[in-house]
């Protein structure tokens, strides 16, 4: 039958080929990748194949979100480490209170650097415990201190630097058999006091005499003599130094500060330590005394803001008052004057209190008033002359003979071996005068310079003076 004309028959003379068919969907051929198709589909959080992202708690970085080769930025808890915010893992610099800041004066840098300084952090031998057999204790509950710690004027402040050489450290003390004496300082102070002496002794007299009767009068002149020796008892020294002095016993954290540098100051001078007692004074001053026979005071800035070997140079001076006997010499001439010292104060006030009466009635009685008195005066040194001189001298012979005594003190502690430390304490005096001059002159002010009588009546030589005499000391050993 024939075929329809759009049906042709195939040629039997050529060889049969398949013809593919359509390539619908379903069929043999790779199918479009359709989602759920037999290839790999992409790995969506949560598959069965793919890992569980990893969160934050996790160390593993997170994924690689879907279709991105690069990972996403790090997030806090990542593998990256997180900034450093206060109260991290790293250590933190120990809190140390502040070291009693005088906001009554600029604060100044102790020393410029134009003067020989103390020894900074990057120096050898800075830093609590540095030749010393433990280091000082901080307050209960901190860390030891960070070497990092920064200074600033506002901030917390490091803490002083232990940098003295204990050279008796754990080593037999050589005790010597002279404890203390009076050398020519002391002689001159009681010598330049006899005046006021013996007008004390006639006032005591007068008045014992006068309120009690003979014999009750002469009992009350010789109890007064006799408490001369108070000076030298512990208990009445330790009640001067608290009710008049303003001083106080060391905490625990200061007198571990103070006890081993002053035992290494006594052991290099020979003297038992144990003869003197340790008491501080409440001041933002860099100074120490020496008070009556047994008692040695410095203040809390010089016993928590200058370094150890400073402070020995400090204590060093303050017991040479102690050996010279300046500090007893000096306390007993002014108990024995204070009765004169009270009786003229009181013969002072009367004399003013007249004048003013006098000027309120007229010019004439004031006139009389001063006539009076002037005459007084010259009677008492035509009749006592070798009283009312010396007692017009004793000042300026009492600050010469303490200008002497601050002179010997110095060259105590510069043979202990102190001279280099005792220089910078004194450079440092010199710098604060220089700092406050400078202070002055930038507000338009000047400070007034000392005259020539001031001068005379200043106890302590200025510092320029005190310097040359530790030059000697000072020269290198050839």
């Amino acid at each position: 039958m024939p075929q329809p004309p759009d049906h042709p028959s195939p040629d039997p003379r050529q060889p049969v080929t398949a013809t593919p068919p359509p390539q619908y969907p379903g069929a043999a051929t790779t199918p479009p990748q359709y989602p759920g198709a037999a290839t790999a589909p992409p790995q969506y959080p949560g598959t069965a194949t793919a890992p569980p992202p990893q969160y934050p708690a996790t160390p593993t970085p997170p994924p690689a979100y879907p279709g991105t080769p690069t990972p996403p930025p790090a997030y806090p808890g990542a593998a990256a480490p997180p900034p450093q915010y206060p109260g991290a893992t790293t250590p933190q610099p120990s809190y140390v209170p502040p070291q009693y800041p005088n906001p009554a004066a600029p604060q100044l840098g102790y020393p410029t650097a134009a003067q020989p300084g103390y020894p900074t952090a990057a120096q050898p031998g800075y830093g609590y415990g540095h030749g010393h057999p433990s280091a000082y204790p901080q307050h209960p509950g901190t860390p030891a201190p960070q070497p990092q710690v920064p200074t600033h004027p506002f901030g917390p402040q490091p803490p002083a630097p232990d940098d003295l050489h204990y050279r008796h450290l754990g080593s037999r003390v050589h005790i010597a058999a002279h404890q203390r004496g009076a050398d020519a300082t002391a002689i001159g102070q009681l010598a330049t006091q006899i005046p006021g002496f013996l007008v004390s002794l006639a006032v005591v007299s007068a008045i014992s005499v006068a309120m009690f009767g003979s014999t009750a009068g002469w009992i009350v002149i010789l109890a007064w003599l006799a408490s001369g020796a108070l000076v030298f008892h512990r208990p009445t020294e330790l009640a001067f130094a608290r009710h008049v002095l303003k001083l106080r016993r060391p905490l625990a954290e200061e007198r571990a500060r103070l006890e081993p540098i002053w035992r290494e100051v006594t052991a290099r001078a020979g003297v038992e330590a144990d003869t003197y007692e340790l008491m501080i004074e409440n001041s933002t001053d860099l100074n120490a005394m020496a008070a009556a026979g047994h008692v040695v005071g410095v203040t809390t800035y010089a016993l928590n803001r200058i370094p150890s070997s400073n402070l020995a140079a400090v204590l060093a001076h303050e017991l040479g008052h102690h050996t010279g006997g300046h500090a007893w010499a000096g306390l007993l001439g002014y108990w024995y004057s204070l009765p004169g010292r009270i009786a003229w104060a009181v013969t002072r006030g009367l004399a003013r209190v007249a004048l003013a009466v006098a000027r309120a009635f007229s010019f004439a009685g004031t006139g009389l008033m001063y006539l009076f008195m002037g005459a007084f005066v010259v009677f008492g040194f035509l009749a006592a002359w070798y009283i009312t001189i010396p007692l017009v001298l004793a000042p300026y012979l009492l600050a010469a003979a303490g200008r002497r005594g601050e002179l010997r003190a110095d060259q105590q502690s510069a043979a202990l071996g102190f001279a280099p430390e005792m220089a910078q304490v004194l450079h440092h005096f010199q710098a604060e005068q220089d700092a406050a001059k400078a202070h002055a002159a930038a507000q338009g002010k000047k400070l007034r310079e000392p005259g020539g009588l001031a001068k005379l009546l200043s106890s302590h030589p200025d510092n320029y003076t005190r310097l040359r005499a530790l030059e000697p000391y000072l020269q290198p050993i050839r």
